[in-house]
């Protein structure tokens, strides 16, 4: 992937997120997200599709729309594809405008103080083979995104936001961020499934002689008031 000319847009990123939800227009389309966020390249629009994800991923059906491009994403970072590609119906996709805007009235002022304590660090962390492996952790938190979990999109919608964000700014310490968050979820679910595995076959037989019991203390029940 080549080196994008971030500053070919010289407005500041949030200010590009501001302009967006300025128009009159009551749709915001995905093609326009895309082209506002083009030339900044592939974390542009990780860490905005993220950000809404965070901001209006409450409102159902907007996590499909939004999580569907961050699957794509991920494929094509992990693939090294030089431009981004997305179909025309996914595209012609839209969302209330009005719902951005008071979306990003949440996010935007800790963007803008994040955006100024950013600058290049950590480039190993930004190089070419971590590019892949941001690709394909994208694509498995953008699979929980697109699942209709209440609630399951705020974690992933962050991480994913916060790898953007550092691919964006070339900040490796915001990516080192992304992947310590990635690793207490990984540590997390293990633990939860190793608890299962060793609580399980207790609880199992427990439950089991309680819904035994469940019939006689019915009968006995009926018995008892004359039912």
């Amino acid at each position: 992937m080549p080196d994008y000319d971030y500053q070919s847009d010289t407005r500041p990123f949030s200010r590009v997120l501001e302009d967006l939800g300025a128009r009159d227009e009551p749709k915001l389309y995905l093609g326009e997200l895309v082209n506002a966020f083009g030339e900044r390249g592939f974390g542009a629009l990780m860490l905005i599709f993220g950000l809404m994800n965070v901001a209006i991923g409450i409102i159902p059906g907007t996590t499909t729309i939004l999580g569907a491009p961050l699957l794509l994403l991920g494929l094509q970072l992990a693939t090294r594809q030089d431009q981004l590609w997305l179909p025309r119906w996914a595209l012609r996709r839209w969302i209330e405008r009005r719902a951005y805007r008071d979306g990003l009235e949440r996010v935007l002022p800790r963007l803008r103080k994040v955006e100024r304590l950013s600058r290049p660090r950590l480039s190993i962390m930004t190089s070419e083979v971590s590019e892949v492996l941001i690709g394909l952790a994208t694509v498995l938190l953008a699979v929980i995104l697109v699942l209709p979990i209440w609630g399951g999109n705020l974690i992933p919608a962050l991480i994913i936001s916060t790898f953007g964000f550092g691919l964006m700014q070339r900040d490796g310490l915001a990516v080192v961020i992304a992947w310590v968050a990635v690793g207490l979820i990984g540590l997390a679910a293990l633990i939860v499934w190793l608890t299962w595995r060793w609580v399980s076959p207790y609880l199992l037989p427990a439950w089991e002689w309680a819904n035994g019991l469940l019939p006689q203390a019915w009968a006995w029940l009926s018995g008892l008031f004359g039912g």
